[in-house]
């Protein structure tokens, strides 16, 4: 068990449970996992936190957060985080989702792109405003990553002009703690329409499943990511240049998983990848947008 993750097996043997057990438990999201090529992997590390923060008596640590990446799914930051090898678990499920889980200390790190159209703004207000809400006091910071351009995915044959022809079109959805419904929402509003002026019955949790449903036929278009689009061979309309920050528990920026992931993100590996995949940009990677 020295490898950095653990497999199921290995996983049910430290804990002295059956395996079928820790398949329960990871999807029942109740042990920190990540799935790669059909399979669950377990960060060693993860584990050991994992234990310390459900241990009992004097010796336990009741301040102990879970290393986990959550909030905002995108394909290189997935990509990112896997080349890295950093071992961070990822729990994408939207960026209120990921914000609302470091704010009650649930995670380490998460990715966000939400628009205040009240700010002009992407992320700041957001973190700001749900701080105040909740009336903490969190060590947390807000860290541009990259710049990504966002518009209408669309499948071969259909030319959207603009959100105002969304009405006319079968359009996939995302859940609505993801930054792109959030972003949507405001775009219908500027032309004077809403969510429920779509044809909107089908909903997808990740950027991949929104292009892959247009791709099959299930839908005709979505919001989305260029990048994506283009790997799935849709049509793309840009609209906007989103920023897609990080925000970071202080505790964990020194930690080596983290670290690791962040001289990953450094590197000329990660430059190259960035510079091949189309609809992406880091020229202020890392810098510090909200301190609190």
């Amino acid at each position: 068990m020295d490898s950095k993750f653990l497999t199921t097996k290995e996983v049910a043997e430290l804990l002295r449970i059956k395996e079928r057990k820790v398949y329960d438990m990871a999807a029942e999201q109740l042990i920190p996992c990540t799935r790669a090529t059909g399979k669950l992997l377990f960060s060693r590390i993860a584990i050991d936190q994992w234990l310390l923060s459900h241990s009992t008596g004097v010796d336990s640590n009741k301040n102990v957060v879970p290393m986990l990446f959550a909030g905002s799914h995108d394909p290189l930051l997935e990509w990112a985080i896997r080349e890295s090898q950093c071992g961070i678990p990822t729990l994408f499920d939207g960026s209120v989702d990921g914000l609302q889980r470091v704010l009650a200390g649930n995670a380490t790190v998460t990715a966000m792109h939400i628009y205040s159209a009240d700010h002009g703004q992407w992320n700041i207000p957001a973190v700001s405003s749900a701080i105040q809400e909740a009336s903490l006091n969190p060590s947390v910071v807000l860290l541009s990553w990259v710049i990504r351009k966002r518009g209408l995915m669309m499948k071969p044959g259909i030319a959207l002009s603009g959100i105002k022809d969304l009405p006319r079109y079968k359009v996939v959805m995302r859940q609505t703690t993801a930054g792109s419904h959030l972003l949507l929402e405001h775009l219908l509003a500027s032309d004077s329409l809403s969510v429920g002026s779509l044809d909107s019955a089908l909903t997808a949790r990740s950027e991949a499943d929104v292009a892959l449903a247009i791709a099959q036929g299930k839908a005709d278009c979505g919001l989305g990511l260029e990048s994506v689009a283009l790997q799935h061979q849709l049509e793309f309309l840009p609209l906007v240049d989103e920023s897609f920050d990080l925000l970071v528990d202080r505790r964990f920026w020194f930690e080596p998983p983290m670290q690791q992931f962040i001289k990953f993100c450094q590197s000329r590996a990660f430059s190259n990848k960035l510079h091949e995949v189309p609809g992406y940009s880091a020229d202020h990677l890392f810098d510090i947008r909200l301190n609190s």
